[in-house]
């Protein structure tokens, strides 16, 4: 297991709200995609994550960024994550524990994604 340093985010879109933490943990598993995504949104409804508002506060968002290098399109699971490679708050923490990674859809590494990203968000390391 990797896992980043945690990032401070302002908020998008729905700006009246606390900052985000975020960071991006790598990580073996036995599960299938769709097995770790029920795991994932299981954990998220455990820590009382709400879905009433969209893009709104929350206790826990948790995202399957990647699953190796597969390519996943499905009701309910894109693989790739649809919209990594345009979030600073994403491609930051990705970038300090696998800069070379190369996104299967584009070839390129999240190195180079990061620099390519115009996302204006402010994204602080906290810790």
């Amino acid at each position: 297991i990797r896992c980043a340093s945690v990032y401070s985010t302002e908020p998008r879109e729905v700006l009246d709200q606390p900052w985000f933490l975020n960071t991006v943990l790598e990580a073996s598993t036995v599960f299938g995609a769709e097995e770790l995504l029920h795991a994932c949104l299981d954990v998220e409804v455990e820590n009382l994550r709400r879905r009433d508002t969209s893009k709104g506060p929350r206790t826990l968002d948790i995202d399957i960024i990647f699953y190796g290098n597969e390519v996943i399109r499905r009701p309910g699971l894109t693989i790739p994550h649809p919209s990594f490679s345009a979030r600073r708050f994403v491609l930051a923490p990705l970038a300090e524990i696998a800069p070379d990674f190369i996104d299967p859809l584009t070839g390129k590494t999240i190195r180079q994604l990061l620099e390519a990203c115009s996302d204006p968000a402010k994204v602080t390391l906290v810790y």
